[in-house]
């Protein structure tokens, strides 16, 4: 008798158990970030203004940049409307405050995904990958990467100051002079100036230099120091965070190829090719 008791206590325990889980996932959906989404009937976004070509006013005092195309494809996403979108302008030290206390659904402001962010932060699978270059004049004394180095302590590279910038610049070029500017602008004058042999600088605003300016610059043609941007969202909310992943996959790898493709075309000068039909590239 005892037994047979035991063993239905244990069942009935095990069904509760489940149901418990069960209840727990529900209101979990429930109060997901997407819903909460759906029900207002816009996305609410934290970017940036002023940097080109990620986020940035046009000549029509119109929010652009890639940045704000990703966000566009969300918007996209949730209401099949990408101008369904509310921008809230925010500084760089306020993107993950932002998100925490849900003045924001999702940030998109070429945020680095670093160890340290991952703990405060839930980020999106990247969107992009950054990386270093080397800016030349097409007039310029170097032809390219293997030309600069060649030089060896004959050239000076102008770079954006901050404590790492002599490192970096020597993880590409070990003997090239370094000099520093607290300013992107000043960076920039320096080697049209021609005070500066090339400039160190992202790959995607050396992109869009070149884009703006095509018989002004060049590409030296090496990169490093490469870093994943992604998007971030509140922590604990994987229905939000999955949905989102969805949406970037897709645009990279599927249904919203040509958004994302002609969107990297237009900020950054790249023609990127269509994902291969068949087995999914991103296993291979």
């Amino acid at each position: 008798m005892w037994r047979q008791f035991a063993g239905q206590a244990t069942k009935i325990a095990t069904i509760m158990g489940v149901l418990a889980v069960s209840s727990t996932t529900a209101m979990a959906q429930e109060k997901s970030k997407l819903n909460e989404i759906l029900d207002r009937g816009y996305l609410i976004v934290g970017t940036g203004s002023t940097n080109a070509p990620w986020h940035f006013k046009d000549a029509q005092d119109n929010l652009v940049g890639f940045d704000v195309d990703m966000a566009r494809l969300v918007a996209k996403g949730l209401f099949d409307d990408a101008d369904k979108i509310e921008f809230v302008f925010q500084s760089g030290d306020a993107r993950i405050p932002n998100l925490t206390t849900d003045k924001v659904d999702i940030t998109c402001q070429f945020m680095t995904v670093t160890p340290g962010r991952a703990q405060q932060v839930e980020f999106t699978i990247p969107y992009y990958r950054e990386g270093v270059g080397l800016l030349l004049l097409q007039t310029g004394k170097y032809a390219d990467y293997d030309a600069l180095k060649a030089a060896g302590d004959d050239v000076t590279v102008s770079v954006l100051q901050n404590v790492y910038a002599e490192e970096m610049v020597h993880a590409a070029l070990p003997e090239a002079s370094v000099d520093q500017y607290d300013s992107v602008d000043l960076m920039y004058q320096a080697l049209n100036s021609g005070r500066a042999d090339a400039a160190a600088t992202d790959q995607s605003s050396l992109n869009w230099f070149m884009l703006q300016t095509p018989d002004r610059y060049k590409d030296a043609g090496y990169g490093w120091n490469p870093q994943s941007y992604s998007c971030g969202v509140k922590p604990g909310d994987q229905r939000w965070l999955n949905f989102v992943n969805a949406v970037f996959h897709e645009a990279m790898t599927g249904v919203d190829f040509d958004t994302y493709a002609a969107s990297f075309k237009t900020w950054f000068g790249v023609e990127l090719s269509p994902p291969q039909i068949g087995f999914p590239v991103e296993y291979k």
